[in-house]
């Protein structure tokens, strides 16, 4: 081979990982096929009335208790049935560059504001820490694709990007976000970690424990509420606790309310520390998350291992989103 054809090879080989450097560092994304991409099933268990007297569609799918009784309920003098699903409520995205809407195609936002871009890094030649921005959208999809008619139990919003970490000084300052989780300092001893083991058994085999309502799950602690993951196992892992953080950081700002248990009846009500069990959720980029053992969604909590295999793809699917499940519980009829 002569020198000017090596010389040619070397440049466009080094023009190849210049490119892939670059696409590591490019807005990643798509819009979500309804069809293809969204974990339906999740919806079930769809549980009409109570008691003995209810009548259960569940496909498989787990579920948390439900208000017992009569299968009747009041709103004030208004009766209604007892009804209980998972409603599809919000979108996250989980990014390494500031302001890439990745439920939106992969479209490149950034107004010109300085936010803190992902990070990955070793820490003690052994292990990882990383950083991430989110973004929460309000997507109740049920009412937007109109698949249910007029009904008061399900969220009647539009879709709307309705949080951006990158313009929260608190996502990238463990200090600054002890403001909202004082109770952090309490936490971070070696007992408290332990029983995180705990947390990560039960959320693998059900849901986790609102008792150890400082875990999260396999995935890690839930404090600090914000992007930096102080053990950074894999993509999926981190993601998937920035997703756990960031809808208790909702909670605890009081920016989304639970909707389930007999206070959820007859509407929504404030609720400053999370019901982990109130939530399962399931990734729909870079890869729709594949059923296992009839379910293609989890609790919050539950390890990677069973379901994130595959689920990071280098250069073109380091960046993450996911569906929102919320519980809810409604006197259908009553309003």
């Amino acid at each position: 081979m002569s020198y000017a054809i090596r010389t040619l090879v070397c440049a466009l080989a080094l023009l190849a990982c210049a490119q892939n450097a670059n696409a590591s560092l490019d807005c990643q994304g798509r819009f979500p096929n309804l069809i293809t991409d969204i974990c339906w099933s999740c919806i079930f268990p769809i549980k009409f009335g109570a008691g003995p007297l209810s009548l259960p569609i569940s496909l498989g799918q787990e579920d948390t208790p439900n208000p017992g009784g009569l299968p009747i309920c009041m709103c004030g003098i208004n009766p209604g049935l007892k009804i209980s699903f998972w409603e599809p409520v919000r979108h996250v995205d989980v990014v390494r560059k500031p302001f890439c809407m990745t439920s939106l195609g992969g479209i490149d936002m950034n107004p010109g504001f300085n936010a803190p871009h992902g990070t990955q890094e070793i820490k003690d030649n052994s292990s990882m820490s990383s950083f991430y921005q989110a973004h929460w959208y309000i997507d109740p999809v049920l009412v937007l694709l109109e698949l249910v008619i007029d009904s008061p139990c399900l969220e009647q919003k539009v879709f709307d990007v309705a949080y951006l970490t990158e313009l929260d000084p608190l996502w990238n300052d463990d200090e600054m976000t002890s403001i909202i989780n004082p109770d952090s300092f309490l936490f971070g001893n070696l007992v408290a970690k332990i029983a995180c083991g705990a947390d990560c058994v039960m959320s693998s085999m059900g849901f986790g424990s609102n008792t150890l309502f400082w875990c999260a799950g396999c995935q890690g602690s839930m404090y600090p509420l914000n992007g930096h993951v102080a053990a950074h196992i894999g993509g999926v892992q981190a993601s998937s606790l920035i997703v756990s953080r960031l809808i208790a950081k909702m909670h605890r700002e009081g920016l989304m309310w639970a909707a389930s248990g007999s206070s959820g009846m007859c509407g929504y009500y404030p609720q400053l520390l999370m019901d982990k069990t109130n939530y399962k959720y399931q990734m729909h980029f870079p890869v729709a998350q594949n059923k296992i053992n009839g379910r293609c969604c989890q609790p919050l909590g539950r390890t990677t291992v069973i379901w994130g295999a595959s689920k990071e793809i280098p250069a073109v699917g380091e960046d993450f989103a996911y569906m929102i499940f919320r519980k809810r519980n409604c006197c259908q009829g009553a309003f």
